[in-house]
């Protein structure tokens, strides 16, 4: 018997995607970069973290009038496929894949540091793994179920970051702040392209164009919201941290607000954070799945992948096959990843994969245009300028994984136009 193949349903509404947004804002950048960023630039951070915010705002412009108008799923990879060229899109797809499965292998990583907090002597690295196997099976059985407990830990996550903010704010001393940018300009630069990876969890948003209802509405108002929210936590709470404790001690340990935590005094602080950590690493992890999926998903369906990763399991309308696969990739990258070196990568490799958001989002005209060309000039013009902050060896690394991408889509493509061996 056939019929049509199974179909994504659209089980999502605003909040449910604000939350996906959420989810995968709050969490790595914040709870794991920060004390990254703080060693490269010093209190300059939170200026950092203001350019930052100002690339990721014009490329969530760009974003948010691209899924309105193409509301489907891959997002840039769609977006760069239809209005740039396939190659391309491809390199979007490819990248997004990258920087999202490093990602991935980054927060797992971290769950691990922060859940070490509440309990003590478990394996880092065992614990991450079972954290992404344990999500990659939720996210298997449905996007509803998904979005309702990503709405749990972000409620969460929010309750322990404000606690944080409130708890700190006593403890703060002006003298944390100085010297202000110990290493210039160029720590600021570099740290602002390092916690440039802390605000794009809102391209998974765009990545849900067959997950929600009314994406031409829904998806714009989702990206908006849950950057310009994270936005306001970041820079408060990175205030707090610095300003309890000072930059150097934040850039010692793998979690710097645990450790800006223990200096307030203020009974369960430390805690809170710990549960706060444990929630956030969580919702990004589960984030990740769900968008680096659906990013399969569109790539098998214009043979970019394997095609049989462009099936949509009919009973739980989720890719199941690109569920896997991702949870698994993650799960080795958590396993064998130093963490320094997956960070590097998922920042260069997101950087063009916004430079090429804000190319396609230039192409549009007319009434699929809805805020000014200066936006996405501007996120471009930034995006590069983030990327040639990163160190040479980052740059290279970067570089390699864009050249092994389009040599895999050659090979592959090579391999499938071949006609078939007629004595076989």
């Amino acid at each position: 018997m056939t019929g049509r193949p199974a179909a994504l349903r659209r089980d999502m509404g605003l909040l449910d995607a604000t939350g996906v947004g959420l989810g995968a804002i709050i969490g790595a950048g914040l709870l794991v970069v920060t004390g990254v960023a703080a060693g490269v630039a010093g209190p300059a951070l939170l200026l950092s973290l203001l350019l930052a915010a100002a690339a990721a705002a014009c490329n969530a412009l760009s974003s948010a009038q691209l899924a309105a108008r193409y509301p489907r799923s891959g997002g840039t990879y769609e977006y760069g496929y239809l209005l740039l060229n396939p190659w391309l899109g491809f390199a979007a797809g490819w990248m997004f894949l990258v920087s999202k499965l490093a990602a991935g292998g980054v927060v797992a990583l971290g769950f691990a540091e922060y859940l070490a907090a509440l309990a003590p002597g478990i394996p880092a690295r065992p614990a991450a793994v079972g954290a992404v196997l344990v999500l990659t099976v939720l996210n298997y059985f449905g996007i509803r179920r998904t979005g309702r407990v990503n709405l749990v830990i972000v409620t969460v996550s929010l309750a322990a970051l404000l606690y944080f903010v409130a708890a700190g704010l006593p403890s703060l001393q002006i003298g944390h702040f100085t010297p202000f940018a110990p290493e210039g300009g160029e720590g600021i630069l570099r740290a602002a392209a390092l916690l440039f990876f802390a605000y794009t969890g809102y391209a998974r948003v765009a990545t849900l164009g067959e997950d929600v209802h009314d994406p031409e509405r829904t998806i714009p108002r989702a990206i908006l919201a849950s950057l310009g929210i994270a936005t306001l936590l970041y820079v408060s709470v990175a205030t707090v941290a610095l300003g309890a404790v000072g930059a150097p001690a934040l850039a010692r340990t793998g979690s710097p607000l645990e450790e800006a935590a223990a200096s307030f005094g203020v009974l369960g602080a430390g805690l809170a954070i710990a549960v706060g950590g444990v929630s956030a690493m969580l919702g990004v992890l589960l984030s990740q799945i769900l968008g680096i999926s659906r990013a399969m998903l569109a790539m098998a369906r214009r043979s970019d992948l394997p095609p049989f990763l462009g099936h949509v399991d009919s009973r739980h309308a989720v890719p199941g096959r690109d569920v896997v696969l991702t949870g698994c990739l993650i799960a080795v990258l958590a396993l064998t990843g130093p963490l320094e070196r997956i960070l590097s990568a998922a920042s260069f490799s997101i950087l063009v994969y916004y430079a090429i958001t804000n190319m396609a989002a230039l192409r549009l005209t007319g009434t699929d245009r809805r805020y000014p060309r200066v936006i996405s000039v501007a996120g471009l013009f930034l995006c590069i300028t983030l990327c040639l902050a990163l160190e040479p060896g980052t740059i290279l690394t970067g570089s390699v994984l864009v050249t092994a991408g389009f040599a895999y889509r050659g090979v592959f493509r090579w391999v499938r136009s071949r006609p078939a061996d007629p004595s076989q």
